[in-house]
């Protein structure tokens, strides 16, 4: 892939971690589906506009969006091959034509300039190597007045999840995971620093409001909390531990996230910021 400068996340997400993603991209949407609408209408998609989704992943806001913009295009840019693979094969297994794929680095890749309406991402916008500049060459490719919206993960202390893996820090090496502002999924946790980066982007009109929603992680806690440690977070931090405690965190897991089965199935709450802008012009 040519105009990559974000190599770590480029390591990392055609690694074990675009693969976890990619081999159980059903299990993750169930977990995220619930801010689609949210993200979808705040977009303001129409039938022929180009759509940019940033970070697609698996390619599930792709989908969606190119159904609402049946007479238009949209393109999905994400690090990950193997996302990029399940994504591809997604669309045309639910006949979607509109829809195209495409492996990039968002901070570098030579978008053609004014060539999309709108931009979205679903979680994929918080591990840039330079959010600015990652911003700012995104915002080169829309169209002036072009408009941009995305959900990011904020909120730490209400998104249940993290409380529950965070509540095995006598056990595994949790660090200071949920730190709002430090690298990575919380990268753009306070509505502050969302404002700053899409300012020094070059975006107008920016807005954030905080939004939850639920999401399934499993049948029960037993089944939630094997797919927990097995994203890449939970087996970064297993690797940092000996046998003993990773079958004790396992265990302490299991009965942390007891409490949140409910009619056969077990539902966690995230928090996020949905957040509008747009591109001067």
């Amino acid at each position: 892939m040519r105009h990559l400068v974000n190599a770590q996340q480029e390591q990392a997400w055609n690694g074990y971690e675009g693969t976890h993603w990619a081999e159980n991209q059903a299990r993750w949407d169930d977990v995220n589906d619930g801010f689609n609408e949210l993200l979808l209408s705040a977009a303001r998609i129409t039938r022929r506009d180009r759509v940019l989704d940033l970070g697609c992943g698996a390619g599930r806001t792709t989908r969606l969006a190119a159904r609402r913009a049946s007479d238009g295009l949209v393109t999905g840019v994400d690090l990950s091959a193997p996302m990029l693979a399940r994504a591809r094969e997604s669309a045309r297994r639910e006949g979607i034509g509109n829809a195209v794929f495409e492996r990039a680095d968002i901070q570098a890749h030579p978008f053609e300039p004014g060539s999309f309406d709108v931009a979205v991402s679903r979680f994929g916008v918080m591990f840039f190597a330079d959010p600015v500049a990652a911003f700012a060459n995104a915002g080169r490719a829309l169209r002036p007045g072009g408009r941009i919206a995305f959900v990011c993960s904020a909120d730490p202390g209400r998104t249940e999840w993290l409380g529950a893996v965070q509540g095995l820090r006598e056990i595994l090496p949790v660090g200071g995971l949920g730190t709002p502002g430090a690298p990575g999924m919380f990268s753009l946790a306070e509505p502050s620093t969302v404002r700053e980066v899409l300012s020094g982007a070059g975006y107008e009109a920016v807005s954030s409001e905080r939004v939850e929603a639920h999401g399934t992680w499993g049948r029960d806690a037993a089944d939630a909390a094997a797919f927990l440690l097995g994203s890449g977070p939970g087996r970064h931090l297993l690797d940092r531990a000996g046998p003993d405690d990773r079958e004790r965190a396992r265990r302490h897991l299991v009965g942390l996230l007891r409490p949140y089965e409910r009619d056969g199935a077990l539902r966690l709450r995230t928090a996020a910021l949905l957040v509008t802008a747009r591109r001067p012009g």
